[in-house]
């Protein structure tokens, strides 16, 4: 039988541990474009069956939102960016790890539209985008903020379309948002990442701009400044493994980089 003071001492000493183990088993949190949506909660998925850790909380937005919640403090242990240009700002900003930055995937840009439209393709030039839209809208993401609309003005501003449907955007908070509106039949035309279009099947591909007509399409990863987790490195070297190369290929990305020890690392 125990005695009241040793029963009190491992009380104590119980208590004591709690909040470690609670922060040792807290889940790891990530901050991830919305067009990674699909690959990612597979890949998280993977990830905490195989190191027996708790599931990743993902938080899916425009990158250019994520960037600006790290700013203002919200807590993260990951950002995955779909353009390199936020992913600079939260580095100005001091609010990831340079020294864990990696270019981690590539995509591409097409046009889609609802799947029982008649439209079986349509000529990116501004005659063609005019008689696709037929007073409608084109769906895509803000193209000031949101990566997918910048690349998507980029492009038609290189092929000569821009002018035509500038007033006739629908600029979505994010492009899963836009792909929405498309499949939805609400706009009879959007600019979405290819694996956007493959992960809806309320859409169909019409077209596809070429690479050349917009900065290259990157998603650069990093830890962030202020993470506590011993997940945060483990689960990045995971995103740049084997069985989650797999998976963003299956979703149509284009894997840049590979884990430490499995080849060259394109940083």
């Amino acid at each position: 039988m125990i005695g009241r003071r040793r029963w009190l001492g491992l009380a104590m000493a119980t208590a004591a541990a709690a909040p470690s183990v609670a922060r040792a088993q807290a889940p790891l949190v990530v901050f991830a474009a919305a067009s990674l949506k699909n690959a990612l909660d597979e890949i998280a998925a993977d990830w905490s069956k195989q190191a027996g850790r708790p599931m990743p909380r993902i938080s899916y937005a425009a990158s250019s939102t994520l960037a600006k919640q790290l700013e203002q403090g919200a807590p993260a242990d990951l950002f995955v960016s779909a353009d390199l240009d936020w992913m600079d700002y939260a580095q100005g900003k001091g609010l990831i790890r340079p020294d864990s930055r990696v270019n981690l995937l590539g995509n591409r840009i097409v046009l889609v539209v609802p799947k029982d439209s008649s439209l079986t393709s349509v000529p990116i030039t501004a005659d063609g985008l005019a008689r696709a839209l037929a007073g409608g809208k084109l769906a895509t993401g803000n193209v000031d903020s949101v990566p997918v609309g910048k690349y998507g003005k980029a492009a038609l501003e290189k092929l000569g379309a821009w002018g035509a449907v500038k007033d006739n955007i629908a600029q979505a908070e994010s492009v899963r948002a836009a792909l929405l509106l498309v499949s939805r039949g609400e706009a009879p035309l959007g600019l979405v990442y290819a694996t956007d279009a493959a992960a809806d099947p309320g859409v169909r591909i019409v077209a596809s701009f070429p690479p050349d007509s917009h900065p290259p399409i990157v998603y650069p990863a990093a830890l962030t400044r202020d993470s506590t987790s011993t997940d945060g490195r483990a689960f990045l070297d995971f995103l740049r493994g084997p069985a989650a190369r797999a998976i963003f290929e299956k979703q149509g990305f284009t894997v840049m980089a590979r884990a430490p020890g499995a080849g060259t690392i394109a940083a």
